[in-house]
């Protein structure tokens, strides 16, 4: 996305391989996932889109955020040039901020409140425009830590609530483990997709204890972390994400 992180925490079971589709599953799943198509997040790299879309891959979420000091992600932000070659081999583009996070001197975005939100908001509309992002597409704003519902109340919620008052709620959204996605939905500070029942959620398995929000667009299905290291693409383990609905905040959506 690391002490504390989702990827630091999480206990998956094997990687999931390609090809595998409804099959592999659960049972109580929601069946929304469209065609079970699947994206991939990352930052340490830029993918080839030909690797990428030759491993059946439908598309990234990438970043519109600035890589933290001493990280250096060459995949953040997203650049127009590296957009650019996405699209044009056909892939979908999905748009993510996030810039600090538990155990860095940049403590977690939502901690910093409603002016916090504002400016947040300003970057990644900025980074957004700059990468040739659409104007209907939403942005997902990253809540990456474990945290519990008298945090929503406090900073985190008034965080989105900055970032409303940049974006707008229509085109704010959430990452996020299972109940914080429902309490974006709750607190109607994200907004919707245009397919029926679903908003701009984001969901990691990572903190959701096999809880699932059934509203949401996206979720992240494998994770990358030391024990449970995630596949490799160009080099560099990538985390999974299911599509589960048509509109799930793609840049080229006609909305």
């Amino acid at each position: 996305m690391r002490s504390l992180s989702r990827r630091d925490v999480l206990r998956v079971a094997a990687p999931v391989f390609l090809g595998l589709g409804a099959a592999a599953a659960a049972v109580n799943e929601p069946r929304a996932r469209a065609a079970d198509t699947r994206l991939i997040d990352f930052a340490e790299k830029r993918i080839a889109p030909e690797e990428i879309k030759g491993a059946g891959y439908a598309g990234v979420v990438n970043y519109v955020s600035a890589s933290r000091p001493g990280a250096n992600f060459e995949a953040k932000p997203i650049t127009r040039e590296y957009a650019d070659a996405l699209r044009a081999a056909g892939l979908q583009i999905v748009s993510n901020f996030q810039y600090g996070k538990p155990g860095w001197p940049d403590p977690s975005d939502y901690t910093r409140g409603y002016d916090g939100g504002v400016a947040d908001a300003h970057t990644a509309e900025q980074l957004h425009n700059a990468a040739g992002g659409t104007a209907s597409a939403p942005i997902f704003f990253s809540v990456d830590d474990n945290i519990d519902e008298n945090t929503w109340n406090g900073p985190a919620v008034q965080w989105f609530r900055g970032i409303n008052s940049v974006l707008g709620v229509g085109r704010a959204g959430i990452y996020g483990h299972a109940r914080a996605c429902g309490w974006a939905i709750r607190d109607g500070v994200i907004g919707n997709s245009t397919t029926p029942g679903h908003r701009w959620a984001w969901q990691t398995r990572s903190w959701s204890n096999g809880e699932r929000e059934p509203a949401a667009v996206l979720y992240q299905t494998v994770v990358n972390s030391p024990s449970n290291p995630s596949p490799l693409l160009g080099g560099i383990n990538v985390d999974i994400d299911d599509v589960l609905a048509p509109d799930y905040g793609q840049w080229d959506f006609p909305r």
